[in-house]
């Protein structure tokens, strides 16, 4: 633990923000051979950062681990090894000079595709809030019709008299104690049952809707 503490301060100090003050410095000063020679601590440094992350996963059992790491980073900037400058130039350099053109084909396919699953993803949300927004449209129409149906039912309901509507205004129906010599009994239990049907299943919609909402009915 002590030794993965110095390490982590180490790499933060001498590997990061000491190069960080004298890459300021060489850009301030315009003197190109600085400038280089940080740049290429930089690309030796993103690299030794990547390869890191995997390395203290997988190897940070090794003895001496975490002091081969403070030795690498020490052997970095050191102005007698000139160690990046030795990787760059020997490792890096060739490399990537051989494989620029496949390197820079990657990316530009890299980037085209990540702009197209942008664009399918952002029409893909754009549908989804669109079919939330219609059905919160339509759940909302269903509840305001359910209220309007539930407060005229309870103001018409009466001894003498009884509704029965539901949400199609067409299918609106009334039956009054007076039309005894029309309407029979039977066909007064018929759409008493009927009423009871229709608010159940009101009821069920509303309840789900609430629901819906984080309510309770």
């Amino acid at each position: 633990m002590v030794s993965w503490i110095i390490s982590r301060l180490v790499v933060l100090i001498f590997g990061t923000l000491y190069p960080a003050y004298y890459s300021y410095k060489a850009v301030k000063s315009k003197d190109i051979k600085e400038y280089v020679k940080w740049m290429m601590y930089w690309i030796i440094f993103a690299l030794f950062t990547t390869a890191e992350t995997f390395t203290d996963i997988f190897l940070c059992w090794f003895p001496f681990y975490y002091e081969l790491k403070i030795a690498f980073v020490a052997w970095l900037l050191s102005p007698y090894t000139k160690g990046s400058s030795l990787l760059y130039r020997k490792f890096v350099h060739p490399t990537l000079s051989s494989k620029e053109k496949e390197i820079d084909d990657c990316l530009i396919q890299a980037k085209d595709r990540s702009y197209d699953a942008l664009v399918h993803f952002g029409k893909r949300g754009l549908n989804v809030a669109a079919t939330a927004a219609v059905m919160a449209a339509s759940k909302v129409s269903q509840l305001l019709h359910l209220h309007l149906y539930l407060d005229q039912k309870k103001g018409q309901a009466n001894t003498g008299c009884i509704s029965v509507c539901a949400l199609d205004p067409e299918r609106l129906m009334f039956v009054s104690g007076d039309d005894d010599g029309d309407i029979c009994n039977m066909k007064r239990k018929a759409m008493c049952r009927l009423l009871a049907l229709e608010v159940q299943c009101f009821d069920t919609v509303l309840s789900y809707s609430l629901k819906q909402k984080g309510g309770n009915v």
